[in-house]
């Protein structure tokens, strides 16, 4: 294969895939979410009877599973390379089928941990609310909230159709779940689209004050202030309330801050090996993760390996080049000729039980980081017209992914990008622009999906053996189906043509 002179493409062996690894040292995990699972269930389950037990339990109200596989095998970032991993989250959603598994990384063991968390998130609401001293449990319930907020955010745009003013009235929506079960197989219902959301709205305002960063051990793996208000820009950006994008965005980094909590791509990671960009990637110690959450997942193992995965051509169409003249930082490796990946998910164990010499992989996702927060407050932005701003945050995100960044060379003006996209229209050409580079930021993470969904995108895969597959807007595919086993509560599956 043909290696382009102007990529960065560097050969590493990978550990054997199948190999059980700890990595606990190079995580530098220090303790609260990988412990607890470790951990056998204890009274602390049945009586909660302090904030710390409340703040124990809601370690585990963020959903445990990973969307990323099967929301980047439907996206533009992959093509079907004829070999590799088969894993039906993977291949199933590729091909535009409902996704034929319950395992690691599938819509099924998605929508189970989802509302696994929202039953912590409800049990603790319901321990802070029965405290005979209620002002000693803020920070819980304010957690508790905003937590329950995010896992219905996620289900609603995965298994209902992307909201719009339009249809989200009449869309089916999930279960909007706010009290602990009582009761075995209680009947659920599927309201609105619109009615999700304003209930996710109404616990995320309810909860975002009461966030105290001090109750935490290691705030980045909860709703901190910072992850809370990035989460309500994303929010409100998905809504298509764009003051609103700004107000948070500049909630969660005040000014000028926002550039001071940015991933270095081009300085600081460009020096490191992969191993060392694993190590940091999803870490706590990385500054710009607002959010990280423990998944069950075989992402870590897989990510780069899969049949329909990133291939060179797909490199070149995402971060090959771009408006600004230079080159992307962002380092691609490749295992073989077809295996082409960004460090950046990593696999460990977590013991099914303390004394236990087996476990379950996991990886440490990223649900948010400050280069979403830039990239919600220059797409709100390029809708209000002040383009200005716009333009400095992309000569912000600039700075920090073009390799020997020259403000001079690199500075990106409308000019510049009217002529690199051949676009006259201004809005257009920001947007297109602020789309590009997330995509590229975002290369193996699955986020690419949900701009897809939100602008109507027609998304087209093509197979090996010349088939063209399309899901164009309005298409029954584009939402993942429910469980079977959600039949059981009583819930309406997602029409299937």
């Amino acid at each position: 294969m043909k290696l382009y002179p102007t990529t960065k493409h560097k050969f590493y062996r990978s550990r054997k895939p199948k190999a059980i690894i700890i990595l606990a040292a190079g995580l530098m995990l220090t303790g609260a979410c990988k412990k607890f699972l470790e951990q056998q269930p204890d009274s602390t389950w049945t009586s909660m009877d302090t904030p710390a037990k409340v703040a124990k339990l809601l370690g585990t109200s963020y959903p445990q599973s990973s969307y990323i596989v099967m929301c980047e095998a439907k996206s533009d970032n992959v093509e079907d390379k004829a070999v590799g991993q088969s894993e039906r989250p993977n291949s199933d959603s590729y091909l535009f089928r409902d996704v034929e598994s319950i395992e690691e990384d599938s819509p099924e063991a998605y929508w189970a941990a989802a509302y696994a968390a929202i039953a912590a998130a409800n049990q603790a609401l319901k321990a802070c609310a029965e405290a005979p001293d209620t002002a000693a449990y803020t920070a819980q319930k304010g957690e508790a909230l905003v937590a329950r907020a995010y896992a219905h955010f996620m289900l609603v745009n995965l298994f209902s159709p992307i909201y719009s003013e339009a249809t989200a009235g009449s869309s089916m929506g999930i279960p909007y779940v706010t009290e602990p079960e009582t009761v075995v197989n209680k009947i659920y219902q599927r309201k609105t689209v619109a009615y999700v959301y304003e209930m996710i709205e109404k616990d995320l305002l309810a909860g975002l004050p009461l966030l105290k960063d001090d109750s935490y051990t290691v705030s980045r793996y909860h709703f901190n202030r910072v992850a809370a208000n990035a989460f309500a820009s994303r929010f409100y950006l998905f809504k298509k309330d764009y003051q609103k994008v700004g107000y948070y965005a500049n909630q969660a980094f005040p000014a000028d801050q926002l550039g001071l909590h940015m991933r270095l791509w081009n300085t600081r990671y460009n020096t490191m090996s992969p191993a060392q960009i694993w190590d940091l990637y999803s870490n706590a110690a990385e500054d710009a993760n607002l959010l990280i959450v423990e998944t069950k997942s075989l992402m870590g193992r897989y990510m780069g390996r899969y049949r329909y995965d990133l291939s060179f051509a797909k490199e070149m169409e995402i971060i090959g080049d771009n408006v600004t003249g230079g080159k992307f930082a962002y380092p691609v490796y490749y295992y073989g000729n077809q295996d082409y990946f960004v460090p950046k998910a990593t696999e460990y164990f977590v013991k099914n039980s303390v004394n236990a010499t087996i476990g379950q992989p996991y990886t440490m996702n990223v649900l948010f980081t400050t280069e979403e927060v830039l990239f919600n407050r220059a797409e709100a932005n390029a809708w209000l017209g002040n383009y200005d701003a716009v333009l400095k945050d992309l000569n912000l995100f600039a700075s920090k992914r073009i390799t020997n960044y020259n403000s001079t060379t690199h500075a990106i003006t409308l000019a510049k990008i009217q002529n690199y996209y051949r676009i006259t229209d201004v809005r257009q050409a920001y947007l297109k622009t602020i789309l590009d580079f997330k995509r590229a930021e975002y290369i193996q993470e699955g986020m690419r999906w949900f701009d897809l969904l939100r602008y109507d995108a027609t998304i087209t895969h093509n197979t090996f053996d010349g088939k063209v597959l399309q899901l164009k807007p309005g298409d029954d595919m584009r939402v993942f189906q429910l469980p079977q086993t959600a039949v059981n509560s009583g819930l309406e599956l997602n029409p299937r043509k």
